[in-house]
């Protein structure tokens, strides 16, 4: 059954000021020894975000009966990853971004070099987060997330979405860049927020990677979307630098309305693949069709 747009809202920003709160107080009360990093990792984490991860961690746990408080250190290691990526990926050697979430990124309110040290300590910190909850699939957590964000994930991904500047790569290639860029972490948090509260070999964790691989895609299309139509104050990144950097998207290989088309077809299929789990995983059909029809 779905739920009204505005009780979606309002259990979306529950789940964003839950993990805002575990995020801050890992800056509270701490004497720091570098007080420049530390500032640094703050206004890369902090400032503004979607928390689109630790949201689909706690609604891909819960459908599976997980607790909350279980779910809070894989929802917070998820988006520490995710905030190291973007102040890497803003680095001048990467995309070369001014903004993000409205706000300047990270080498340019600090310094580059501070910007790179600022990503190397969020990644750390995910995995020392994540280490110290306990869990009897600790292995298990730390494992998916390594490699969701390393060679095999989210920096391959990186790569090829790097070496593909300038090119024009087929819908099945510019699918497995984003698969690795996007892709990767999204089914992270999916995968992690079910292994909190099921064994590995549980078949409703293979409805939750499908799921998960559906989303992934349609996510990232919404975001190609994104930066055709809207403007910089409402993005909080500079509209249109895919077109201005020569980047392969999905508008500009399938048309404007042919990437929307694609992306509700991947939203249908990610919510097919929920049907085995019946109404626990109502919340999170309910969540893929949210976020992409807030383009429409």
């Amino acid at each position: 059954m779905m739920v009204s747009a505005d009780a979606l809202a309002d259990r979306l920003a529950a789940d964003r000021a839950r993990v805002d709160a575990r995020l801050e107080a890992l800056f509270a009360a701490r004497s720091a020894p570098s007080p420049r990093l530390e500032a640094a990792m703050r206004h890369g984490l902090l400032v503004g975000g979607k928390r689109l991860r630790p949201v689909l961690v706690y609604a891909a746990g819960r459908a599976l009966g997980a607790a909350e408080d279980d779910l809070d250190a894989p929802a917070m290691a998820l988006e520490l990853v995710h905030a190291y990526s973007l102040v890497h990926d803003d680095l001048p050697a990467m995309d070369d971004d001014d903004l993000r979430r409205g706000q300047p990124t990270v080498h340019r309110a600090y310094d580059e070099a501070t910007a790179i040290l600022a990503g190397d300590a969020l990644q750390a910190l995910a995995f020392e987060v994540l280490a110290r909850a306990a869990h009897p699939r600790l292995p298990a957590l730390v494992a998916g997330l390594a490699g969701a964000a390393g060679r095999d994930g989210m920096v391959a991904g990186q790569a090829l979405d790097l070496a593909a500047v300038g090119g024009h790569p087929d819908a099945a290639a510019l699918a497995a860049m984003h698969g690795h860029k996007t892709g990767a972490l999204i089914r992270a948090a999916v995968r992690l927020g079910g292994l909190v509260a099921a064994d590995e070999a549980d078949p409703r964790l293979a409805a939750l990677d499908a799921y998960a691989d559906a989303i992934g895609l349609a996510f990232q299309i919404h975001d190609d979307i994104l930066d055709v139509t809207g403007d910089t104050a409402t993005l909080g990144k500079t509209s249109g630098a895919d077109a201005a950097r020569a980047k392969p998207t999905y508008p500009s290989l399938l048309g404007l309305e042919g990437a929307r088309r694609r992306a509700d077809e991947l939203v249908e299929t990610a919510v097919a693949a929920l049907v085995p789990l019946g109404e626990a995983a109502s919340p999170l059909a309910d969540l893929a069709r949210y976020m992409i029809e807030r383009d429409h």
